[in-house]
């Protein structure tokens, strides 16, 4: 059976901090041996669909999903799980699809405004899926090394994701599997278990982008209500 590199996180302009076209993403991909994607949009998969149309690797249909608590990814859907959610209620739509809950940077200390909290993590934790072990952006390795040990004490399995919002980034994360049936998300979560991460921390500065993107797109907003 082949090998393939799988991100599980990244975002295009479809999210309110990236203005990275689906074609951009895509290219970077094929460029730096991504064989599988998820594309987590913040709150919707519409991101997902359009790069599903262009890539010649496999997509997985994603969402990162604000929860009143925090952040939750949901893979292998077919709809947008609303935001605003409570965990438990966001995890159960993402099952009900027939889809994976995987939780995202789950300790880094820098975001504590996206990061599940802890006390909901714990309510959470034995319907989690997936433990995302190493997200790039996170700039501390003791706040990833936390995740990792969180997931293994759960039975979760462990996951990457490159948390990718420019080009530069993509690569950076990735765990190295076997190729798997896009039809058979447990097929996926089997051989995800078996797989090998291979992660980079990103230079902090790819934030700065980040927070530009998302307040030029909050001012325009505002001007659009006056």
């Amino acid at each position: 059976m082949s090998t393939i590199h799988v991100d599980l996180h990244c975002h295009t302009r479809y999210s309110f901090d990236s203005s990275m076209p689906p074609e951009v993403l895509v290219d970077r991909c094929v460029r730096r041996g991504i064989g599988a994607l998820a594309v987590t949009e913040h709150n919707n998969i519409d991101g997902a669909l359009a790069v599903r149309k262009i890539a010649p690797f496999k997509v997985i249909i994603a969402e990162e999903i604000k929860t009143n608590q925090g952040e939750i990814i949901g893979l292998f859907l077919n709809e947008t799980v609303p935001r605003g959610l409570t965990p438990q209620e966001t995890v159960a739509r993402i099952k009900s699809q027939g889809g994976l809950a995987a939780v995202p940077h789950p300790f880094d200390r820098f975001r504590s405004g996206s990061r599940l909290k802890e006390r909901a993590l714990e309510l959470v934790a034995g319907d989690i899926d997936i433990m995302e072990a190493f997200n790039c952006r996170t700039t501390l390795l003791r706040d990833s090394e936390r995740a990792e040990a969180f997931g293994r004490a759960h039975g979760h399995v462990l996951g990457v994701g490159s948390d990718s919002h420019t080009p530069y980034e993509i690569g950076g994360g990735y765990v190295e599997m076997e190729d798997f049936d896009l039809r058979s998300p447990q097929e996926f979560l089997a051989k995800l278990r078996e797989g090998t991460i291979v992660a980079q921390r990103a230079n902090p500065l790819v934030h700065v982008p980040t927070r530009v993107v998302k307040s030029i797109r909050q001012l325009g907003r505002l001007l659009q209500r006056r």
